[in-house]
């Protein structure tokens, strides 16, 4: 791979996925403006209220990950065959950790909101609905960052130029779908 890219070649790696990512934003906004995602909004307090925390941290906690495995590429400590080894696996569990205790904290921050507003809500409820949220999208975000990086590079694209739009993206659609799937699972719980 070349060490430095041309603005062109930035632009002709970068713009491919920043349109896929305008096109699945707008399917983020469709499941959210859907009749299942306005009920399970009106019937938890609090969803709305940690919405947009929980979708950026997907994208925090995720492209963090991204870059360290793509500086990793770039310096040659982490072979461009996805090969499990100790500093892939540590960088997983560490993003995968990051994610999980992230998402508890949000669920409790908004939590201890709504009761500083003087509304009702359920911090068990918050907790099992960003749970389950924060698994299910970690297990999809993996899957999909480990497939763009490793094989993306090894076709000639540079991670750091696409890795950012697709975390972004893949965040919000997972994340979204995935806070009602916990809706879902927690209404069945509880």
């Amino acid at each position: 791979m070349v060490g430095h890219d041309s603005a062109a070649d930035v632009y002709r790696q970068a713009l491919p996925v920043i349109l896929v990512s305008l096109v699945a934003g707008l399917f983020a906004g469709t499941l959210l403006g859907t009749e299942t995602m306005r009920d399970g909004i009106e019937s938890v307090p609090g969803i709305l209220l940690l919405l947009p925390a929980f979708l950026a941290t997907r994208g925090g906690v995720y492209g963090s990950l991204g870059a360290r495995l793509s500086s990793g590429l770039h310096q040659g400590l982490i072979d461009p065959r996805f090969e499990w080894n100790e500093r892939l696996r540590n960088a997983i569990v560490a993003s995968f950790l990051n994610g999980m205790i992230v998402s508890v904290f949000i669920a409790v921050l908004a939590w201890a909101i709504l009761l500083a507003l003087g509304r009702g809500g359920s911090l068990i409820e918050l907790v099992i609905i960003l749970s389950v949220a924060a698994l299910l999208s970690a297990f999809a975000m993996l899957g999909v960052l480990l497939t763009v990086i490793f094989k993306g590079y090894r076709r000639g694209l540079d991670p750091d130029n696409v890795i950012g739009p697709v975390v972004t993206t893949v965040g919000d659609v997972f994340g979204v779908a995935f806070l009602l799937v916990g809706i879902a699972v927690a209404g069945v719980v509880l």
